[in-house]
Order: structure tokens, then C-alpha cells, then sequence
């Protein structure tokens, strides 16, 4: 009934009643407005992670974003570390270059003073370094191999011919070189100039050379001389007891029974970070299905680390499959990302990073100890850590499952028996980080050539890409080992292969950087 006051009185369990479906209803308002600042991200927020990898910065403002390459994963009044010290030298570095000296002299009748005639003394050198730029030019190399012919057997109808010893071509009847293929290989897989693209190089250097020609020497020459190499390399993959595995899409035109634009994908298998001798395999398949690992691991046990696709989950019991806890930690970062701003920093959305960080910390803290050493740290101190927080993520109250923290909280608990195993080796890695930062070469590459036109070509992509990115991984210059590869393969028996992969001791000097020689 209606009181002198203007308020209502009601009972006490409608009243509780309607107080439960006003949180319904701000809660779900909450959910569309979240949904909406998602829509507008996704359609003009940037889409890259800046903070975990900083090398996809944007391309324009690059002196600025380099300044600073690493932004902090954890609240640095509550935790401080010091900065790991980055490997290699980011300033220009010229030392393993040859030099061309040009000297400048007064000649001896210059040697006189203008001013009184005196003969002028020698005081130092004044020197300034320039760096000198070649461009690549194009020659033609003409063998000509002397034949012999025997007179006496000839004239008894047995004509006998020897001829002079010579290198086998790359590629037979061919004017392709080992040097041709090889630079044609590095600008698509490493530089990720289209073939259409090199074409329109050529011609304006006045050299015709077409696209379909440089495609043929690219499978030709991976078919013949690269696909042993890559069989060993797998060989000595399959070896190692923990590896890294990803996948992306990747178009191709002519396959049969498939449309022009259904995906095709790109598997890639990594050794991880207990190796000398890493090893980069990428392996071309028409789908994603999961007896593609199944077959390429086959007889194979040991940890697997992966990210959350279902694909690696139904692998036989040998193999241990290790989540990833950059994926977890993504799906917060994505929720957090559509928080008003002035929200973020006292959300549970940023305190699940946060607490995630903090694994990420002591990790850094323990790098340079022994697998044994880190295992027995990791279970009396970030196990904890890591049980406390599914406790506390799984006691929040309130939460929408439907949005972006409920379902970045859906996913972690999804993922948990995966992750979990990451405590079972001191081997084992938080994050499938490796995988991904291999494959990017290949994503990159997408972006310019965008498609393979056949099997054939997709085929020859994974079989180059794994040379490449195996002998970038073991500190050598792709051009100088594919052309040393296609130089000695030809005239070599599959028994030496050995010797010929990325860590051997017998590739000549001039393969390897300055800084692994």
C-alpha cells in the first residue's frame, strides 16, 4: 500500500526479487556495452600486442616505438627486476665487411706553405667511413667442356669420347645457376618479394625474365636438391623430447576438389630451448585436421607444447601435449582492452594479468639455471602462484558468461589440464612463443604473396621456408648456404647429407654470420 511518504511497501522476497533482476539487467547492459567498445576495436584499436611483441610495432613510426622495445608485464611498484640484457649488438656494426681504402695526397709540389714557402710536415690522417652499396647485377656464365674422341676407335666403328670434368648443373638443360635459384628463393622467403614482383626487378634492369620460369627453378630445385635435406632435418627433429607445434591458413589456388578460397594450412614443428642445434620444419596440408600432427609425430613421445586448438588434444597418450599461457593471459588482455579506460586499472581483468605476470617474472628470474634446478623451483614456488590464481579467478562473483572476462574465464579453465602440465619438466616453456615467432616469417611472406598456385608450389614453400628458417636459427646467411646447398648437392651423394646441415662443422665460413663464426 501507498504511504504518506510516496513509497511503496512490498515484501520482503519481492523485494529481494526485483533487487536480483536489477543486477540482471545492469549486468547484462554492462555486457552490450562492452560489446560495443569490442566493436569498436576491433575496428579501429590496434590489432597487435605491443607489449608481448614489439617487433610488429608499426613500420612509420619505428625510431620512436624503438626507443623503448619492451613495456613491462608487471605493476613495477609492487615487483622490480632488473632488465634482462639483450643479446647482440642493435648498433650498426660494419667490422665483418671488407675495406676499400682511397687515399688523398698532396702532390710534392703542393707540399709548400702559400703563406712563406716553407715545406709543409705531415700531421695526421682525416678519415670518414662510408658504407657502399651494390646492387645484385646479372651475368651470364658460358661452360664450355672440351670433348675428346678417340681416332683409332673411331675408325674400328667404336667411337670412344671422353670429356673434361665439370660441375652438374642445378638444374639440367637449364640456364638456371645455384646463385639464380638461390637469390630468387631468399628474395620471396626471406625478403618476401613476390615472383611478379622480382619479374618487374629484372625488366627494369633490362632482363627478361618471367615469373613462371622463376617458379618452375624454385620447385624444381626444392623437389631435387632441398625436400633430402628437409627428410633429415625432420630425422634429427623427431630426436628431441620437447618440441613447439602452430599452424596457419594458407590459400591455394588448384587443389583438387577445393574451391579457390577454402584454407589450406601451414603446420610448423620447432625444436625448443634445451637444443644447440635448433630446427625449424614447416609441412604444407590441404586441412586442418588433427591426424595431420598425428602422422608427422608418429612413434614419437616427448612434450608437445601447443596452443588451445582442440587438434592437439586428441594425440596419442605418448605424446604430452603443454598449453600456453600467453594464449590465457591474451583473452584477459582482450577484455581488459574494451574496459573504459578509467576502469582498467583497479579491474579484475588487469589483476588476472597481473597475477599471470608474476609467473612470467620468476621465469625470467630462473633462466639461466638447470632444467633440475628450475623444476624444483618452479613446484615450491610458482605452483603455488599458479593454484592461487584459478582460487581466486574462479571465487569472482557477478561475472556475465557471455562476456569478454567470462569467457576469457571459460578459457582458462578449459585450458588448465594442458597448462598444467608445464610442471611436469623443467624443460617445459609458459608459452608456445617459439612457434608463433617461427611462423611469423611465413605470415609475413602471406601478406605479399597472399597465395600458392598449386600443390606443387605450396609443397616446395614449406620445404625452402624450413631450410631457411632452420639455417637463420643456427646462424647462417640464407643466400650464401642456399647457394652453397645448390653448388654441392648436385655433385654430392645423399650419403653426405650430413654434412651438409645447418650446425655441421664442415659448411664453409662464408655461410655463417659474423657473430656465429
Amino acid at each position: 500500500m501507498k504511504n504518506t511518504m510516496g513509497t511503496v511497501t512490498i515484501a520482503t522476497s519481492e523485494y529481494e526479487e526485483l533487487k536480483a533482476k536489477k543486477a540482471e539487467l545492469e549486468a547484462l547492459v554492462k555486457y552490450y556495452e562492452e560489446q560495443l567498445r569490442l566493436a569498436k576495436h576491433l575496428q579501429f584499436g590496434s590489432s597487435s600486442e605491443k607489449n608481448g611483441f614489439p617487433e610488429q610495432l608499426g613500420l612509420f613510426d619505428e625510431a620512436e616505438n624503438t626507443s623503448e622495445l619492451k613495456a613491462s608485464e608487471l605493476d613495477l611498484e609492487e615487483i622490480t627486476y632488473k632488465r634482462r640484457k639483450r643479446i647482440g649488438n642493435r648498433e650498426d656494426d660494419f667490422s665483418s665487411l671488407p675495406v676499400e681504402t682511397i687515399e688523398y695526397s698532396l702532390s710534392e709540389s703542393e707540399q709548400i706553405c702559400s703563406d712563406c714557402g716553407s715545406e709543409l710536415v705531415f700531421v695526421r690522417h682525416e678519415v670518414r667511413k662510408e658504407l657502399k652499396i651494390v646492387p645484385a647485377t646479372a651475368s651470364v656464365t658460358l661452360h664450355k667442356r672440351d670433348v675428346y674422341c678417340c681416332n683409332s676407335c673411331q675408325a674400328d666403328d667404336g667411337a670412344n669420347f671422353v670429356k673434361a670434368s665439370a660441375p652438374a648443373p642445378v638444374i639440367q638443360n637449364s640456364v638456371a645457376s645455384a646463385s639464380a635459384i638461390a637469390h630468387i628463393m631468399v628474395q620471396k622467403y626471406v625478403m618476401c618479394v613476390p615472383l611478379y614482383r622480382q619479374e618487374q626487378a629484372w625488366l627494369r634492369e633490362g632482363i627478361s625474365l618471367s615469373r613462371q620460369t622463376m617458379a618452375n627453378w624454385v620447385i624444381k630445385a626444392s623437389a631435387d636438391w632441398l625436400e633430402p635435406l628437409y627428410y633429415k632435418l625432420r630425422e634429427h627433429l623427431l630426436t628431441h623430447e620437447v618440441l613447439h607445434a602452430d599452424e596457419t591458413v594458407c590459400q591455394v589456388l588448384k587443389e583438387p576438389g577445393k574451391k579457390a578460397n577454402t584454407n589450406s594450412y601451414m603446420w610448423l614443428y620447432r625444436t625448443s630451448g634445451d637444443t644447440v642445434t635448433p630446427t625449424v620444419l614447416f609441412e604444407y596440408q590441404p586441412t586442418r585436421s588433427s591426424s595431420h600432427p598425428k602422422r608427422f609425430l608418429d612413434g614419437w613421445h616427448g612434450y608437445l607444447h601447443a596452443d588451445g586448438y582442440s587438434g592437439y588434444h586428441n594425440l596419442p597418450p605418448n605424446i604430452t601435449v603443454v598449453g600456453c599461457l600467453v594464449h590465457l593471459r591474451r583473452k584477459f588482455e582482450a577484455a581488459l582492452k574494451i574496459l573504459p579506460e578509467n576502469e582498467r586499472s583497479d579491474s579484475r581483468e588487469q589483476e588476472a594479468i597481473h597475477r599471470i605476470g608474476k609467473l612470467f617474472h620468476l621465469e625470467d628470474l630462473w633462466q639461466n639455471n638447470s632444467p633440475f634446478e628450475r623444476q624444483k623451483l618452479r613446484l615450491e614456488q610458482a605452483k603455488l602462484l599458479y593454484d592461487d590464481f584459478f582460487i581466486w579467478l574462479n571465487s569472482l562473483r557477478r561475472i556475465v558468461p557471455k562476456s569478454a572476462m567470462g569467457k576469457a574465464i571459460s578459457y582458462a579453465n578449459d585450458q588448465k589440464k594442458w597448462v598444467d602440465n608445464f610442471f611436469l619438466d623443467g624443460r617445459l616453456e609458459l608459452s608456445n612463443n617459439r612457434a608463433e615467432n617461427a611462423i611469423r616469417p611465413f605470415v609475413m611472406g602471406r601478406k605479399n604473396w597472399l597465395f600458392c598456385n598449386s600443390q606443387h608450389g605450396a609443397r616446395a614453400s614449406s620445404v625452402i621456408y624450413s631450410i631457411i628458417e632452420t639455417a637463420k636459427a643456427n646462424g647462417l646467411k640464407p643466400f650464401d648456404y642456399l647457394n652453397f646447398l645448390f653448388e654441392t648437392l648436385p655433385n654430392t651423394t645423399s650419403s653426405h647429407l650430413d654434412r651438409l646441415l645447418p650446425w655441421s662443422a664442415y659448411l664453409p665460413d662464408i655461410c655463417k654470420t659474423s657473430s656465429s663464426s
